[in-house]
């Protein structure tokens, strides 16, 4: 059993008979009253998120997790393929646990979150950003960049992102992962 206090990001716990990702938090000590920490939950079966407010001291149920390397293979539908870079294992997970599976490229290498009592697989976190090739945008305008003109651009893996308009079709961007952002072009 854990305490509020370690309450931090990843951390997974049972709560409402379910288990949740926590994904944000924030320790609160307000002049008056007593301390709180405010959470943002993920439901790891729905992927619902949820806001909390636990207060100091409240106990909660920790959740073992594993985290094992995998590597993204392809998907049939909503079902994502993945075999584990360690023993070659494979496993399906459903579109659904998986964050954002847009930016998904085959091959890539993913963390997947692994319950130590029953061996489910809870979650599948990508790499902080990915590299992606533009494969279609309208070209830029010039003239309207009084501000930071953006406009939407469709990568390889099929995602839709607004890109700057200095951005090409064949040009490599990285984009955020956990915001499904541009960030920057790459170089060749």
């Amino acid at each position: 059993m854990a305490t509020s206090s370690d309450i931090r990001k990843g951390l997974c716990i049972r709560y409402n008979n379910d288990i949740y990702k926590i994904i944000e938090f924030l320790h609160v000590k307000p002049g008056k009253g007593p301390a709180f920490v405010r959470t943002k939950l993920k439901s790891v079966t729905t992927g619902k998120v949820i806001d909390n407010t636990f207060s100091a001291g409240h106990r909660i149920e920790d959740v073992r997790v594993e985290t094992h390397k995998f590597q993204y293979l392809y998907n049939e539908g909503d079902m994502y393929h993945f075999m584990n870079t360690d023993d070659y294992s494979q496993i399906r997970l459903m579109k659904d646990i998986l964050d954002t599976p847009e930016l998904m490229k085959e091959g890539e290498i993913v963390t997947v979150l692994i319950n130590t009592e029953d061996n489910a697989p809870l979650s599948v976190e990508m790499p902080a950003h990915v590299v992606l090739e533009v494969i279609s945008t309208e070209p830029g305008v010039k003239g309207n960049t009084a501000t930071n003109a953006t406009k939407p651009a469709i990568v390889e893996t099929g995602a839709e992102i607004n890109v700057p308009l200095f951005i090409n079709e064949g040009d490599k961007i990285r984009i955020d992962t956990e915001k499904g952002q541009y960030q920057e072009r790459m170089k060749e």
